[in-house]
């Protein structure tokens, strides 16, 4: 045999070596990743199953916790509506409270009212000067704001003297403060003085000063005429009158009977 026969003998051995080594070594990959793809099909299953136990535990507890939840939301309910009922009387009882006391005030107010409201109101007074002061109401009351003040209704006064005519006033209402002894009498006033009739709105008498003065509105009615004034002053002293225009620039009116 030749050298060159040998030699290409030895090639195709070499050859087939290679061949065959690579088959088995392919063969024996395929083994193993078909071992490995099985247990890890096998562990994947068991991975699902423990994973389906937990999610069907979680349900369970889920369930359990929605049904005590509703229990409680029920107990919850049924504590806040008594809470409402109870509030609800609650506001009742107050409310009626409230009303009882309201009534109760007014009651106390109404009985001082009546208490402060005297009937048939009369007054004497005298000044210094001798003048006699004499006034009589239907009622009267404390006055809200001054004690000292009486407010009076439906009113009749006058002011005499031993060495004068006499003065009688007339009117709707008057305010008599029991210090001082000064009148305000108000709305429809009558003054009747000698042979003098005066009407007007107004007619303070200021017994620290000895003066009356009527205004607003003021009109005077004797026999002979009838005169529109501004203001008319009394001296209680003299029982003398000034009669005085409502300013500087208006005259008295007066007209002829």
């Amino acid at each position: 045999m030749s050298i060159k026969s040998l030699f290409q003998i030895l090639i195709i051995c070499f050859i087939i070596l290679i061949v065959g080594s690579v088959y088995i070594k392919y063969f024996n990959n395929n083994q193993n990743i078909i071992q490995e793809t099985t247990a890890s099909e096998n562990s994947n299953l068991e991975q699902i199953k423990e994973l389906e136990k937990k999610l069907l535990n979680l349900e369970i507890k889920n369930q359990e916790l929605n049904n005590k939840i509703q229990s409680n939301n029920s107990k919850d309910l049924l504590t806040e509506k008594k809470v409402e009922v109870e509030d609800k009387e609650i506001i009742k009882m107050k409310i009626k409270t409230s009303d009882n006391n309201i009534k109760n005030e007014k009651k106390k107010l109404d009985t001082k009212k009546i208490k402060n409201l005297v009937k048939d109101v009369e007054y004497t007074s005298v000044d210094e000067k001798g003048n006699r002061f004499y006034l009589l109401a239907n009622s009267g009351k404390s006055n809200p704001d001054n004690n000292d003040i009486l407010d009076l209704d439906n009113v009749r006064g006058k002011i005499m003297s031993d060495k004068r005519d006499t003065i009688y006033i007339v009117s709707d209402y008057a305010q008599y403060n029991s210090i001082n002894l000064n009148s305000k009498f108000y709305e429809n006033v009558i003054i009747n003085y000698q042979d003098k009739k005066i009407n007007c709105f107004n007619f303070d008498i200021n017994m620290d000063t000895n003066k009356a003065i009527a205004y607003n509105n003021v009109i005077i009615t004797d026999t002979k005429s009838t005169m529109r004034a501004g203001i008319v002053e009394f001296d209680l002293k003299t029982k003398n009158i000034v009669i005085n225009p409502e300013n500087t620039n208006s005259d008295i009116k007066v007209v002829t009977n």
